[in-house]
């Protein structure tokens, strides 16, 4: 068997932690300068706030009803989840941290009933971290999918789904959505609209060869996942990145290439530092920007480019240089950009690459100094050694409702004042 952790409603949980009053009450937290809604409380989803949506759009309606904004604070997250994630560790033999506030556990070998243990383990991280979670239990992890999604909609499970009777998978999976199950996504979601199929369960009546000549093998693991045997397997270390991405939009648009240039240099150098932190290399360097398609009365331009390195690295001068250079190629003037980012790609380990004879640079050496500037930027902050071509102010976001870093900044711990 397999369990799923689901955070609920995750961010504004975090949010929710610090600020007790806000208990049902309607709250959503913003997305990179307070553009779109990235989550939403129960009561602000039973308003009708979708998903993605931009924040003008429901500007008037969380006006009328009072909803509270936060703007995303990524910092308070990541530590809230590291808590819960140690708390799981903690319960359950093996885990795989899947995302920010969802992870798999491996439940082979614990013995029956497998809907107390699950209960168990919500109740105890909710007791340890004040995070509400719902745990999925069947045999298969998408099926535990399911099943966690299940313990949300379902108060009365008292926040466990076990789904483990082969009666119980097929009443489930004939009306669950198929858009919902994990694996299906909006490519495929649109091509079974349009056949009629909606439920999982007209899904795994497909025959085998048809979805695996649609959807490949990856297709057919969900389709046997669904009917209860195991096709993805249980890792207990994550793997890395393939890509690694830094992108944000602007505030407001830029129309000049030095502050472009800046702006570029910056997210190659966040890119990097990700990069090493895995223990890694690129081979390719990808830069773009965008102008606002939001605007139709403004010219657009849609623009990105590649830079191949001569040899594989992780250094962030040799990471940035290439991103100024593609940024020098695919910068027009008379445009006013809202969006930008870099992109790295063809990542191996450090232990893969093979050295060249005549490569002109001191690998070495450039090793010993990024490991430098990692060491003094994890003890004494972020940003406190750059290079040259971030320029001295960095990159800011429009962030109107951000809350304290509670956890994580002994400056905005919580006070408690005596009256």
């Amino acid at each position: 068997m397999y369990g799923l952790c689901d955070c609920n409603n995750f961010f504004a949980s975090c949010e929710r932690l610090f600020r007790p009053d806000l208990e049902g009450r309607p709250v959503v937290v913003l997305s990179n300068n307070d553009g779109c809604i990235i989550a939403r409380s129960n009561e602000a989803k039973a308003l009708g706030i979708g998903m993605g949506q931009p924040l003008y759009q429901v500007q008037q309606l969380i006006e009328q009803r009072r909803v509270t904004l936060f703007s995303a604070n990524f910092a308070l997250y990541g530590d809230i989840s590291r808590r819960v994630m140690a708390t799981l560790r903690s319960l359950v033999p093996n885990t795989e941290v899947y995302s920010i506030d969802e992870a798999f556990f491996d439940l082979h070998g614990i013995e029956e009933p497998l809907d107390d243990y699950g209960r168990q383990i919500s109740r105890t991280i909710r007791r340890n971290t004040g995070i509400p979670v719902s745990i999925g239990i069947a045999p298969t992890k998408t099926l535990a999918k399911i099943a966690s999604k299940l313990a949300k909609q379902y108060p009365k499970l008292e926040g466990c789904c076990y789904m483990h009777r082969p009666q119980d998978i097929e009443k489930v999976l004939t009306t669950f959505p198929l858009r919902d199950v994990w694996g299906i996504g909006r490519r495929y979601g649109k091509l079974f609209d349009g056949m009629g199929i909606r439920t999982a369960r007209q899904f795994v009546q497909l025959p085998q060869e048809w979805v695996h000549a649609r959807m490949g093998i990856t297709g057919l693991r969900t389709w046997n996942e669904l009917q209860g045997l195991e096709c993805i397997a249980f890792e207990q270390m994550p793997p890395h990145k393939q890509q690694i991405t830094v992108s944000r939009s602007f505030p407001k648009e830029i129309h000049t290439h030095e502050e472009l240039d800046h702006i570029i240099a910056e997210f190659a150098a966040m890119c990097a530092e990700k990069l090493r932190a895995q223990h890694s290399v690129c081979r390719e360097v990808i830069a773009y920007i965008y102008t606002n398609r939001h605007r139709e009365d403004q010219p657009q331009r849609y623009e990105s480019g590649l830079a191949t390195l001569a040899e594989p690295s992780g250094s962030t001068i040799e990471i940035v240089k290439q991103a100024r250079s593609v940024l020098q190629q695919i910068y027009r003037s008379g445009f006013g950009y809202k969006k930008a980012g870099v992109t790295l790609s063809e990542i191996l380990p450090t232990s893969h690459v093979q050295g060249s004879l005549f490569d002109p640079v001191d690998r070495q050496k450039q090793q010993r100094l990024m490991e430098t500037m990692d060491k003094v930027n994890r003890t004494y902050g972020k940003g406190k050694v750059i290079i040259a071509a971030q320029g001295t102010q960095p990159f800011r976001m429009n962030r109107e409702h951000l809350s304290p870093r509670y956890t994580t900044d002994w400056n905005e711990l919580p006070v408690v004042k005596a009256d």
